[in-house]
C-alpha cells in the first residue's frame, strides 16, 4: 500500500501539476546507409524537456548543496545497437536537443528499431532509459510509380467525411484504417525539408515559430496533412476526407503544435526541375514534392533563406503537363512520430530510475447495478501501480503490461454526503507507483446524473479480493476476464440508476 500522507500529496501535486515530460519526436522510416557511407536521419530525432518539472527539479536539487552542473539533466541517444555507442546530447541549459548523426548501417539487419535515450542528471543520478516509438528501415526512396497494392495500403472500414479545424485536430489514430509504412494517410504527421543541391548543410525545415512559417536550419515542425475535397473552399473549418494522399489532390497543412494553417494546397510530384501536373500515384515517404497555392497563377510554396514565399513556377513551353519550379519549392516529404512520457515525484526524490513510463491509450468501462469498473489499456504496466481517480485511490488490479483493472471509486469519495451522482462530476486519472512517483495521463472520468441512491452492492470488492492472491502470476493475471461473469461494455461514465452507466456516448474525454 501506498503511505497514508501520499492523499495529501495527490491534492498538492493537482494543484500545480509540475510535471516533467520527455518529448522524443522522429521521422516513421529511416534510411540505411552502405558500405562506409553515412546518411544520417532526416529530420534528425529531437528531445524535448517540457513541463515547469524540469525547473523545480534543478532549483531543489541546488538547494540541497548540488553544484548548477550537478543539477542539469544530461541525453544520451542511440539506436539500441550494440555496435553503435550512444551519443551525448547537447542540451545545455535549453529545453530541446537534436541528434544530427545518427545513422543505421548495412551490416545491421534489423528491419524495424526503436531509438533509446538515456537520461541523468549531472550527479549521475539516474533518470531512465526512454523508447521512441518504431522506426522501419527503408533501403532507399521508390523511384517506381506506387500502386496502393505493392505498397500493402488496405483501407478497412472509411468513415464518412469528418469535421475539422485548423485550431482543433485530432490524431489519426481514430481513422478506420490500417497505415502503411510507405503510403501517407490523410490525418497523419508529416515533417517537409529542404535541401538544395544535395547538401547535408543546407537542409531547411518546415517550422512555425512566433506566429509565422519559416525554414528552420534547427527545428522541424510536425504538420498534420488533410485530404480535401477538390471542391472545398477556403476557410479555418474545413471537411476533411480519409484515404491514402494522392499526387493531384487538394491538402491542408496543419501544425501539430499551434494549429497554424497553410491555404489549400494541391501536392504536386518532382520530377528534376518540374513538377508533374498529371501524376496521380500515392506520395511515398522520401519523395520529392512541391505545393501549388490552389486558385493562384502558378504559385507554389517556397523557401529563400529562412522566409517562406510564394514562387511563381513559369509554364514549360515544351511539355504542357509540367511547370518548372526552382530549387526552393522542392520539398522532402516524409511521416513523423512522437513518444510522450510524463513523471513526477510526488514523494520527493526515488533511488531508482522513474521508467519504465506507463502510458495510457484508451479507457473502458465495465459494470452493471453498482458494480462499475474501468480497465486501463496502454503500454509499460507494472504491478506496483495504483490508478487513482483524483485524489482518491481506487482498488487495482495489475492483469498484464498493457492492462490494468480498477473499481470505480464512489461518488461519496468526492462528494461528502452523496449517496448518488447528482449532477456532473470530471476527475483526472492518474496512475502512481508505490514509492510516489506519479504519472498523468490525458485522460479524465465523469461521473454522469442518476435519478436516485442505488442500492449497496460489495461485488467488485469481492472481484478484486478473489484476484488479489494471484495478480502477480502471469498466468492467473493476463486475463482474468472469465471471472467478471456478469460485467457488460459501458460506455464511459458512471450514472443511470438501472445498469450504473451513463446510456449516451463516452463521457471519458481526452484532453491533449
Amino acid at each position: 500500500m501506498f503511505p497514508h500522507h501520499s492523499r495529501e500529496a495527490m491534492r498538492n501535486y493537482l494543484k500545480g501539476k509540475d510535471d516533467q515530460t520527455v518529448l522524443i519526436l522522429h521521422a516513421k522510416v529511416a534510411q540505411k546507409s552502405y558500405g562506409n557511407e553515412k546518411r544520417f536521419f532526416c529530420p534528425p530525432p529531437c528531445v524535448y524537456l517540457m513541463g515547469s518539472g524540469w525547473k523545480k527539479k534543478v532549483e531543489s536539487m541546488e538547494k540541497e548543496g548540488c553544484t548548477e552542473q550537478e543539477a542539469q539533466p544530461c541525453a544520451f541517444i542511440g539506436i539500441g545497437s550494440s555496435e553503435q555507442e550512444m551519443q551525448q546530447l547537447n542540451l545545455e541549459g535549453k529545453h530541446f536537443c537534436t541528434a544530427k548523426t545518427l545513422y543505421i548501417s548495412d551490416s545491421d539487419k534489423r528491419k524495424h528499431f526503436m531509438l533509446s535515450v538515456k537520461m541523468l542528471y549531472g550527479n549521475s543520478a539516474n533518470i531512465g532509459v526512454f523508447l521512441s516509438k518504431r522506426i522501419k528501415v527503408i533501403s532507399k526512396p521508390s523511384k517506381k510509380k506506387q500502386s496502393l497494392k505493392n505498397a500493402d495500403c488496405e483501407l478497412q472500414d472509411v468513415s464518412p467525411h469528418k469535421q475539422a479545424h485548423a485550431k482543433m485536430l485530432s490524431p489519426s489514430h481514430s481513422l478506420g484504417f490500417s497505415f502503411s509504412p510507405v503510403c501517407i494517410a490523410s490525418g497523419t504527421k508529416v515533417a517537409l525539408f529542404n535541401r538544395l543541391r544535395s547538401q547535408t548543410v543546407s537542409t531547411r525545415y518546415l517550422h512555425v515559430e512566433g506566429g509565422n512559417f519559416l525554414a528552420s536550419s534547427q527545428q522541424w515542425g510536425a504538420f498534420y496533412i488533410h485530404l480535401l475535397d477538390d471542391e472545398e473552399s477556403e476557410g479555418e473549418e474545413f471537411a476533411v476526407r480519409d484515404g491514402y494522399i494522392h499526387y493531384g489532390q487538394t491538402v491542408k497543412l496543419v501544425c501539430s503544435v499551434t494549429g497554424m494553417a497553410l491555404p489549400r494546397l494541391v501536392i504536386r510530384k518532382v520530377d528534376k526541375q518540374t513538377a508533374s501536373l498529371d501524376a496521380d500515384d500515392p506520395v511515398s515517404q522520401l519523395h520529392k514534392c512541391c505545393f501549388y497555392l490552389k486558385d493562384t497563377d502558378r504559385m507554389y510554396l517556397c523557401l529563400s533563406q529562412e522566409r517562406i514565399i510564394q514562387f511563381q513556377a513559369p509554364a514549360c513551353s515544351k511539355e504542357t503537363n509540367k511547370e518548372i519550379i526552382n530549387d526552393g519549392a522542392s520539398w522532402t516529404i516524409i511521416s513523423t512520430d512522437k513518444a510522450e512520457y510524463t513523471f513526477y515525484e510526488g514523494m520527493g526524490p526515488v533511488p531508482t530510475p522513474v521508467t519504465p513510463v506507463p502510458v495510457v491509450e484508451s479507457l473502458q468501462l465495465n459494470g452493471g447495478g453498482d458494480v462499475a469498473m474501468l480497465e486501463l489499456t496502454g503500454q509499460n504496466f507494472t504491478p506496483n501501480l495504483r490508478v487513482w481517480f483524483g485524489d482518491v485511490e481506487a482498488d487495482t488490479m495489475y492483469r498484464c503490461g498493457e492492462s490494468v483493472l480498477c473499481v470505480v471509486p464512489d461518488i461519496s469519495a468526492f462528494r461528502e454526503g452523496w449517496r448518488w451522482v447528482r449532477q456532473p462530476v470530471q476527475v483526472p486519472v492518474t496512475l502512481v507507483r508505490n514509492d510516489g512517483i506519479i504519472y498523468a495521463t490525458a485522460l479524465t472520468f465523469t461521473y454522469t446524473p442518476e435519478p436516485g441512491p442505488r442500492p449497496h452492492c460489495s461485488a467488485a470488492g469481492a472481484i478484486l479480493r478473489s484476484h488479489s492472491t494471484s495478480s502477480s502470476s502471469p498466468a492467473s493475471s493476463s486475463s482474468p476476464s472469465s471471472s467478471l461473469g456478469g460485467l457488460a461494455d459501458g460506455h464511459g461514465a458512471y450514472g443511470s440508476s438501472d445498469s450504473g452507466m451513463s446510456s449516451g456516448a463516452s463521457n471519458m474525454s481526452v484532453l491533449s
